[in-house]
């Protein structure tokens, strides 16, 4: 895994169980979009990609979380994720996992890092 760490945003941002932020990557050779939310008092962040079929979580842009807060859900299936590992709880995609970024909260700052299909944004 690379070192490099890319910032996301200000931790203070990330309310717990509230909206998450979104940021521009590149999976595979696509363009996409990761996002961090904060559940139990740690970040945790996802390719924006459900496991059943690869469309955005988000009904609102940062609207990951259902209305109890305890799992993030997908606008357009309906299958539920628990936030602390990704996986599939509930729905048409019972059992898989969305993809885990990695994820660094530091100095007030979350950041995260690229891997071999997770990478930085194209220009």
């Amino acid at each position: 895994m690379s070192a490099e760490l890319i910032p996301i945003c200000d931790a203070s941002a990330l309310e717990e169980r509230g909206k998450g932020v979104r940021f521009p990557v590149t999976a595979g050779s696509e363009d996409a979009t990761g996002f961090v939310v904060r559940f139990n008092g740690l970040v945790q962040g996802y390719l924006n990609r459900c496991a059943h079929v690869p469309m955005e979580l988000d009904w609102n842009e940062g609207d990951f979380f259902e209305s109890s807060g305890l799992y993030l859900i997908c606008a357009t299936h309906g299958a539920v994720y628990a936030p602390e590992t990704g996986r599939c709880e509930g729905g048409p995609c019972r059992g898989r996992s969305l993809r885990r970024i990695a994820i660094t909260e530091k100095d007030n700052q979350v950041f995260w890092q690229p891997d071999e299909y997770v990478r930085p944004a194209r220009a």
